[in-house]
């Protein structure tokens, strides 16, 4: 059973930093892009930042140049630093990984729980 697991959220100040992590487990062969998407309540849930294989990073508009992912291969983790928190960027964070699995051929999209990240004063 493969899953994916998300953690870090929490409650910040306009301003402050937090740093979301994302863990698949399971039997995983080989993991390819990942990605956080978020959903603010009443609203679509959007792409956030996404990440290849290989660790090239994309990233939102709205959150250029203050979010930062990355990921570390050999643990299976994909991160996102997020620095100077707006109000508006507060959200259900949920972690995205296509996966494929040991002995099968394809990808399969996994998609984790979410973790809640709320900025206010």
């Amino acid at each position: 059973q493969v899953q994916v697991a998300e953690s870090g959220g929490g409650l910040v100040q306009p301003g402050g930093s937090l740093r979301l992590s994302c863990v698949a487990s399971g039997n995983i062969h080989r993991i390819y892009n990942m990605r956080w998407y978020r959903q603010a309540p009443g609203k679509q849930r959007d792409l956030v930042a996404s990440v290849t294989s290989d660790g090239s990073p994309s990233y939102a508009e709205s959150v250029k140049g203050r979010f930062t992912i990355s990921r570390d291969n050999a643990k299976k983790t994909v991160y996102l630093q997020m620095n100077s928190l707006k109000p508006e960027d507060a959200a259900v964070y949920y972690c995205y990984a296509e996966i494929q699995i040991q002995d099968m051929s394809g990808l399969v999209r996994y998609t984790g729980q979410g973790t809640q990240v709320t900025v206010s004063s």
